[in-house]
C-alpha cells in the first residue's frame, strides 16, 4: 500500500451533501480493504463557495483510488504519491 493525496474540486454543494458522501466512502472502503483506507480528509472552501477536499488515503494502486471515487460518486481531480510527511506541528482540534 502506498500513501496518496488526493484532491477532490467542486464535490460538494453543502456540508450535508460531504457528510453523506463520507458515510458512503467509508462503507464503500470497507468493501475494498485490500485496496484501500481513508485516514484523513481536509475540508476547503472553493472559489464558487462550495466545498473540496484534499484527502490521505493508502491505496494498492491509483486505480483503486479512482475506482471507490466511481463507486462513491465524487471526484478524484488530482492524484498523487506522497513521498515524504513532515509534521511542524499536529493538527489544531476545533
Amino acid at each position: 500500500m502506498q500513501l496518496y493525496a488526493i484532491r477532490r474540486r467542486d464535490g460538494w454543494k453543502t456540508g450535508e451533501e460531504l457528510q453523506a458522501a463520507a458515510a458512503k466512502s467509508t462503507a464503500e472502503g470497507e468493501n475494498m480493504p485490500d485496496d484501500i483506507r481513508w485516514i484523513r480528509s481536509y475540508v476547503v472552501t472553493e472559489d464558487d463557495g462550495g466545498l473540496g477536499t484534499i484527502c490521505i488515503y493508502e491505496a494498492s494502486s491509483p486505480a483503486k483510488i479512482r475506482e471507490h471515487a466511481a463507486r462513491v460518486g465524487m471526484p478524484a481531480d488530482e492524484i498523487s504519491v506522497v513521498a515524504d510527511t513532515v509534521v511542524v506541528r499536529p493538527d489544531p482540534s476545533a
